[in-house]
């Protein structure tokens, strides 16, 4: 059994701007305004941490925290 955080799904911050989803294959695809796709790679989770890989090498990190995902300097909400 996994100790990981169900982290699958559609994120969003609260003003809309950015979403991103995290897919269950291991991608994430980020959108920013009406920018579709500006982020897409894989990511990786251990407990409720978050590593990311974007396609052009680019890394980043994030947590779960009280079901809110702190992703760098964004936070982001699940979409229900």
């Amino acid at each position: 059994m996994s100790d990981n955080v169900d982290v699958v799904g559609m994120w969003v911050t609260e003003d809309g701007h950015i979403r991103q989803e995290l897919r269950a294959d291991g991608r994430y695809d980020e959108a920013r305004g009406n920018r579709k796709s500006a982020y897409t790679g894989g990511y990786t989770v251990t407990g409720s941490h978050i590593d990311y890989v974007d396609d052009t090498g680019f890394t980043a990190t994030g947590d779960i925290r009280d079901g809110v995902l702190y992703h760098e300097h964004l936070v982001l909400y699940r979409e229900s």
